[in-house]
């Protein structure tokens, strides 16, 4: 009996491996199966042609649709009016960039200036401090969980960065103010964060570690927040000896279009904010268009935020075709709003264009690559990269739009002079985020912010901070 049973058990396990070894050839490409994907392969002069000019050449030239090539004039008939085009040159600093520029304009006009900008280095500076501690109570809070759990591996991965949205632009500037730009100018690392953006991360990753053996060694909680405090120090001198200290005050004056030079005034940075640039930037909502997730909701993304106490992100998601609505009339009275999108999707960059059909990669390559909005949220495949300002809007005689008008910030030689001009299919499909004044929003929409909003997790496909 004892050997059937063992007879038995060897004839169960061989059958067994035998079924995983057919489940694995089933996956696996076999000669047969390459056979079947060779067919898709053609040997034709097209094919051959194909080959020697994809090959050998730039695809996105080869896939520019000439056959319908977007070539708009630059008049709008709804336009804010700006001064100047900046430049983030290589930094991810692109929601700082259209936050103070949506800032900028309003005191430019306000105060009849000539030209005007505010610092981006000041409130980046304190960005990345507070960004660092908000890491640190992340690793202390989640001190006693392993290194496998899901919050403690998206806090290891994403320890700091110089991207970002616009309740870091809220967050930061109303704790710490702003300065004009030529009291704390821009540094080559600021215009280049990349090596600095990682030292930071390093440092932290390694203070992560030694908080994590003190709460293993049973360091009680005052032991660990003075250890953070060292740290902190520690970023701190990082952060000095790269983009400079800030001021705690200067004096400053301008010259206005008339040439008439004002008196000198003495401020702090938040006595500059309040008492100069005058924007509430309190006064805003924040749209997203994600057609994954049910509209007329409100959506937070938990630990998304740039300092400690500051404030999730947090949005009220809406169809395009409505938010656009909300632009429309803000743009009609003069006011630009904060824009984020996925910019590199469907981008000329020499002519400034953001059109569907600027380049036909499925004509190219005989492949179809489309997908819906949704989809692409759901697989990754498409969120928002970039921060700019919209400052226009093109209407025909019955009030439909034509065209969207873009500030950008990659200097006045990219695109058309600084902007970029957008088709209102192109808005549809890969805008992201837009950021209005309350008083263009119906009573009924603003009626969201009062609900409970529904909790997403960081690692959610909407995380995706601005470059």
């Amino acid at each position: 009996m004892k050997i059937l049973k063992i007879l038995s058990l060897a004839f169960t396990v061989t059958i067994s491996i035998f079924l995983q070894a057919q489940d694995t050839q089933k996956g696996t490409i076999s000669p047969d199966l390459l056979d079947q994907i060779k067919k898709y392969v053609t040997d034709d002069a097209t094919t051959r042609g194909l080959i020697n000019a994809i090959s050998g050449n730039d695809i996105q030239q080869l896939a520019l649709n000439r056959s319908s090539e977007y070539s708009p004039d630059m008049y709008f008939s709804n336009r804010v009016n700006t001064k100047g085009i900046t430049n983030q040159k290589s930094s991810g600093r692109c929601w700082l960039y259209t936050g103070l520029n949506m800032m900028r304009v309003q005191v430019i006009n306000r105060n009849e200036m000539e030209s005007f900008e505010l610092s981006q280095t000041y409130p980046f500076f304190w960005d990345q401090l507070e960004k660092a501690n908000l890491f640190l109570e992340g690793i202390i809070q989640s001190a006693g969980k392993p290194l496998d759990d899901k919050r403690v591996d998206w806090l290891l991965k994403n320890p700091i960065g110089d991207g970002g949205q616009w309740t870091g632009v809220v967050d930061i500037i109303e704790k710490y103010g702003v300065v004009p730009s030529e009291i704390m100018p821009d540094t080559k690392n600021s215009e280049n964060t990349r090596l600095m953006s990682n030292l930071l991360s390093t440092k932290l990753r390694a203070q992560a570690v030694t908080l994590r053996k003190l709460f293993a060694e049973k360091k009680n909680a005052a032991d660990l927040q003075n250890q953070k405090v060292a740290m902190l120090g520690e970023i701190y001198r990082i952060l000095v000896l790269t983009l400079g200290e800030p001021p705690a005050g200067f004096d400053w004056r301008y010259k206005k279009i008339n040439g008439e030079i004002t008196g000198l005034t003495h401020y702090t940075p938040l006595s500059f904010y309040k008492d100069f640039v005058q924007v509430n930037l309190t006064d805003y909502v924040m749209f997203m268009n994600d057609p994954s997730r049910e509209f007329n909701k409100l959506y937070e993304i938990d630990y998304d935020r740039h300092s400690y106490e500051g404030g999730n992100w947090k949005y009220i998601n809406l169809p395009a075709e409505e938010i656009s609505q909300f632009a429309k009339q803000s743009l009609i009275n003069g006011d630009a709003m904060y824009f984020s999108c996925d910019v590199g999707k469907q981008l000329n960059k020499e002519k400034g264009t953001l059109d569907l059909n600027n380049y036909a990669y499925a004509d190219l390559f005989g492949v179809d690559f489309s997908m819906d909005k949704a989809q692409r949220i759901q697989t990754f495949e498409s969120g928002s990269s970039h921060g700019m300002n919209l400052v226009g809007v093109d209407l025909d005689k019955d009030g439909n739009i034509k065209k969207w008008l873009l500030e950008n910030s990659w200097g006045a030689t990219a695109g058309y002079n600084g902007f970029l001009v957008m088709t209102n299919d192109w808005f549809r499909e890969y805008m992201f985020r837009l950021v209005i004044k309350k008083q263009y929003i119906p009573e009924n929409i603003l009626k969201i912010l009062e609900t409970t909003p529904t909790l997403l997790p960081p690692w959610d496909p909407m995380f995706s901070p601005e470059e």
